[in-house]
């Protein structure tokens, strides 16, 4: 029970949602605090190095993500489009990145998988100008699902290469 409710958290779920759903699952009962506390463990959040610009640690993860063949398939500049729209905010900036035959292969086995993709970082600036770097919680996502042994190599070979180019963008290293 506990594995399907994470899952539905982190697809978005909610009581409205669900229950709007031909065939939808009873409602889990579960209290504010602990739902809050789900999604919080959901994610990993990195501060940036003293001295490494936001911009520098796009860069190094760009970089770190091209040195371990794992594509860029997104760069979403939303500060700039908050900018674009008359708004004013901090920057933010989303990269994916993603091999797309280990996608294949985790989607066939189970189609879940298909909301974790392509693997996000965001890079944000908070309003005392430090940056952090977040993203999912790669081992809680792993330790939340049934995979067969060679597919757990392969979730691990991800989660490695991306908490490495996490890590670059921290230190701004590449």
């Amino acid at each position: 029970m506990k594995r399907w409710i994470l899952f539905l958290l982190l697809l978005g779920w909610t009581p409205s949602l669900m229950a709007s759903a031909p065939d939808a699952a009873p409602e889990p009962e579960l209290d504010r605090e602990t739902l809050q506390q789900m999604v919080r463990h959901s994610a990993e959040v990195f501060r940036i190095e003293d001295g490494v610009s936001v911009e520098e640690a796009v860069e190094s993860m760009q970089l770190r993500a091209n040195l371990r063949n794992f594509q860029e398939v997104a760069n979403l500049p939303l500060s700039e489009q908050v900018t674009a729209m008359g708004g004013e905010g901090n920057y933010m900036r989303i990269l994916a990145f993603c091999d797309a035959l280990i996608a294949n292969q985790m989607v066939q086995h189970d189609i879940i998988f298909a909301s974790f993709l392509p693997c996000r970082i965001a890079v944000v600036e908070d309003d005392e100008g430090q940056g952090w770097i977040v993203t999912t919680n790669m081992d809680m996502m792993m330790h939340a699902t049934d995979l067969p042994e060679d597919l757990e190599e392969v979730a691990r070979e991800v989660r490695d290469t991306i908490y490495s180019i996490v890590e670059a963008g921290r230190t701004g290293d590449f």
